[in-house]
């Protein structure tokens, strides 16, 4: 099967090369595009999350062996979420190649964070098929790989550290406001203020609500622990 330039480059960025490239071309199609000789990515979608969701354990099971059910859990949740998926297929522009119907691509599908992890499972489930198991652990492990390293921050919800914080200096938890929207209906971007009851408080910008609340807790916090 002949490929084109971009197809070609986009193998270069994930650092494999498939041996059955129409199973990377089904990853890369959108439900919005699909026919019925052209089907969609949503079965490996299925599977990647699976296969991802194993290496993940894997991962964490053998790299602190003294590590309870109850700390591993967080941290597995931090590397498999969509958030993760998509910023993981940010960093290799996998956006750029997928294929969309007109619809998706008039309302920036290509940026979208749930469509891009999506796409990133369904690669993962791609690789998975046309190099074994052992091909997807070693992709997944190298493009995780700053991720795994710092899993123990990222595991932990800021909000409630934020609280926690909080409470601990008899302080009432933190409340978060909107202090501003802007970017069309597709591809929203939120203001998000966290503040708490001394008068601290922080901003940040994301594409949804609870990233928002989620980037201002986190900045807020480690403003905070900085100061003490």
């Amino acid at each position: 099967m002949k490929l084109s330039a971009e197809i070609k480059a986009f193998q270069g960025r994930l650092g494999y090369t498939f041996t059955r490239p129409e199973t990377l071309l089904r990853a890369l199609t959108h439900s919005s595009i699909s026919t019925a000789t052209r089907p969609d990515n949503q079965r490996l979608e299925f599977l990647g999350d699976r296969v991802l969701g194993l290496v993940m354990s894997e991962a964490l099971f053998l790299a602190d062996r003294a590590a309870s059910e109850g700390q591993m859990a967080p941290r597995f949740n931090a590397l498999v979420r969509k958030e993760a998926c998509a910023d993981v297929a940010r960093q290799i522009d996998l956006g750029a190649v997928l294929k969309l119907g007109r619809s998706e691509m008039m309302t920036g599908g290509r940026r979208k964070q749930a469509l891009l992890g999506d796409a990133m499972e369904a690669v993962i489930a791609a690789v998975y098929l046309d190099a074994g198991f052992e091909g997807a652990r070693d992709l997944i492990l190298r493009l995780w790989g700053e991720r795994l390293d710092a899993v123990e921050e990222d595991a932990r919800d800021p909000k409630t550290a934020l609280q926690e914080w909080a409470q601990a200096r008899g302080l009432t938890p933190p409340k978060y406001e909107i202090t501003g929207r802007s970017g069309p209906d597709h591809a929203p971007k939120f203001t998000i203020e966290a503040l708490l009851d001394n008068g601290a408080r922080e901003t940040a910008q994301a594409g949804s609500k609870r990233q928002g609340e989620m980037a201002a807790a986190k900045a807020l916090l480690a403003r905070l622990k900085e100061s003490e």
